[in-house]
């Protein structure tokens, strides 16, 4: 098993509630997220179905990345076992939910990530697998890249820049490089390659405290650098906004910046962008089995409202497919500008 540390941070992160309390206290200068969506006549926000679930099959990961809202790593423990990747399997027989989204830490490093995906496949739902590419070139994970072509699967890698210094400063020394041989890897078996249906989709976030430029502005540029470069081909390019929670928060805090972020993130809200928030079609599943309304409240620890099933062993489509969203602050970085969401910016 791969256990190569990136970077390590200098202390222990804050405990979710204490993370909340730290959003709040900027609350003088920051309205809530349920007040600005009451001045826009957008609340409350209710789901409207549910097209993804996203399953977090643990915090074990190869990396400890500066920006990870999963506070993932190679010492973390908490590992999604067999019975629970069964209750998804077994909601996804039951539910015609369309996608199964896996994430992690490195979810590729879960000993029952290969059953989840075949199993998955077979029934014909769309399978997403959320890479940090350096995986595929740890000691017995080589044979990935053939594995996820086999089944079909959609890669979502993480590369925060196209040149070396910016991904290396966020993600570890060595990491661009590796993830150059990666890439190649996905692209020796299809992937990125036009009519293989092999999709490849990479995934941008800011290094510091400012939000993401164009999204179809910047997937040129990548594009255009990737293949001079190095030769490398991808199908598009998801931009993200750095969520004001775990080690980016760590970061925002210890530099001073916090007030100064949420500010920038309230003053660009765009009440356009709240149609699509993917807590609105998408049920995000913990390595336990709890269910949240999407990944940043699961790791801030705000399980889905009191009034539906809290747990996969007790889902039910029609309840939690219309049930209230659970929001704090730091939903504030999913409407800022074009938004933000696990499928890149959610307007043009």
């Amino acid at each position: 098993m791969a256990t190569l540390t990136l970077l390590r941070r200098h202390s222990p992160l804050a405990a979710p509630q204490e993370q909340l309390r730290s959003l709040d206290s900027v609350q003088a200068t920051v309205p809530s997220f349920a007040q600005r969506l009451e001045a826009a006549g957008l609340a409350p926000l209710r789901a409207a179905g549910i097209d993804v679930l996203q399953v977090n099959v643990g915090r074990l990961c190869n990396q400890t990345c500066r920006h990870c809202h999963v506070d993932a790593g190679p010492d973390r423990r908490e590992i999604m076992d067999a019975e629970t990747v069964e209750l998804c399997l077994d909601v996804l027989r039951r539910a015609e939910i369309p996608t199964l989204d896996i994430t992690g830490g490195a979810p590729e490093m879960n000993p029952n990530f290969r059953r989840l995906v075949s199993a998955a496949a077979a029934l014909s739902r769309r399978v997403i697998d959320r890479c940090n590419l350096t995986i595929l070139l740890a000691p017995g994970y080589e044979d990935l890249p053939e594995f996820l072509a086999r089944h079909r699967v959609e890669v979502v890698a993480s590369l925060p820049c196209y040149l070396e210094a910016n991904t290396d400063r966020q993600r570890g020394e060595g990491v661009f490089q590796k993830s150059v041989l990666a890439l190649r890897r996905l692209n020796a078996v299809g992937y990125g390659q036009a009519g293989s249906g092999l999709t490849l989709t990479l995934v941008y976030n800011p290094i510091g405290p400012t939000l993401p430029p164009p999204q179809a502005a910047l997937e040129a540029a990548y594009r255009h650098e990737l293949e001079t470069r190095y030769g490398i081909v991808f199908t598009r390019l998801y931009t993200l906004t750095n969520m004001p929670i775990s080690r980016f928060l760590d970061d925002l805090l210890t530099n001073g910046r916090l007030e100064e972020y949420m500010t920038r993130l309230v003053a660009a809200f765009n009440p356009a962008t709240v149609e699509g928030l993917m807590c609105r079609s998408t049920l995000s599943v913990d390595w336990t089995g709890r269910l949240y309304d999407c990944d940043f409240n699961q790791m801030l620890d705000l399980p889905v409202e009191p009034t539906v099933p809290r747990h996969l062993r007790d889902f039910q489509a029609e309840l939690l497919a219309g049930r209230r969203i659970v929001t704090g602050r730091h939903c504030f970085g999913c409407t800022a500008g074009a938004g933000s969401s696990c499928q890149g910016s959610i307007r043009s």
